[in-house]
């Protein structure tokens, strides 16, 4: 099963990273253009998050639910959309009074074609990579 792992560093305290990402504006804050909100329930264990990733013309709807939700991160996975399995852990771990590490662990996998072939493009490496780059800079940003 292919994994992407992403790590930054935030100049907040790992209290105000975790509130950061409780909020339910938060999910919009950190979702690129191309992604379209349709229901979002309050973080907390169980909520579900429900969404259209847009490829072009071409619209994949995606739902996710939530668990392991803590003050160290919470987890979402993919329980109905394009991807055969998608499991995203995101982590909040003090480096010292002022700063907070981000880690981001993502599991997946992709269903045979043929929408397989198209999420292979949309969560390609260097998309994922792009997708992450621009979610550290939003939560860089906000979580202050």
């Amino acid at each position: 099963m292919p994994v992407f792992d992403f790590k930054f560093k935030v100049k907040a305290p790992v209290e105000k990273v975790t509130e950061f990402h409780e909020g339910t504006a938060t999910l919009k804050t950190l979702t690129p253009a191309y992604v379209r909100i349709h229901e979002l329930e309050p973080l907390a264990e169980n909520s579900i998050s429900r969404f259209t990733v847009w490829f072009g013309p071409i619209p994949i709807k995606w739902t996710a639910r939530h668990s392991d939700v803590g003050s160290d991160g919470f987890t979402d996975t993919h329980i109905d959309g394009p991807m055969k399995s998608w499991v995203h852990t995101h982590r909040f771990e003090s480096i010292d009074a002022a700063s907070t590490q981000v880690t981001e662990h993502v599991e997946y996998e992709h269903n045979p074609a043929p929408i397989g072939l198209l999420t292979r493009v949309l969560f390609s490496k260097p998309a994922m990579y792009g997708l992450f780059m621009y979610r550290m800079i939003q939560t860089k940003r906000k979580a202050r």
